[in-house]
């Protein structure tokens, strides 16, 4: 039963990069259609974080509360 915890830390990040959720690959163009910014090392205070424009760079968005 000790496995259990490390095979769901091995297979989640997997299944998140095979159904597109997760941040590894991005690009300036992708960003702006979402809506967002790029943005060096980190996002702005009280701005999210929606992805990444490249190794240095993250793609920013303002968070929407309805």
């Amino acid at each position: 039963m000790r496995i259990l915890p490390v095979l769901c830390a091995l297979l989640l990040p997997m299944l998140l990069g095979v159904t597109g959720l997760s941040l590894a690959r991005g690009s300036h163009q992708e960003c702006e259609r979402r809506g967002g910014f790029c943005s060096h090392r980190s996002c702005p205070p009280g701005i999210g974080r929606v992805g990444l424009c490249s190794e240095q760079e993250f793609c920013c968005r303002m968070r929407w509360y309805p």
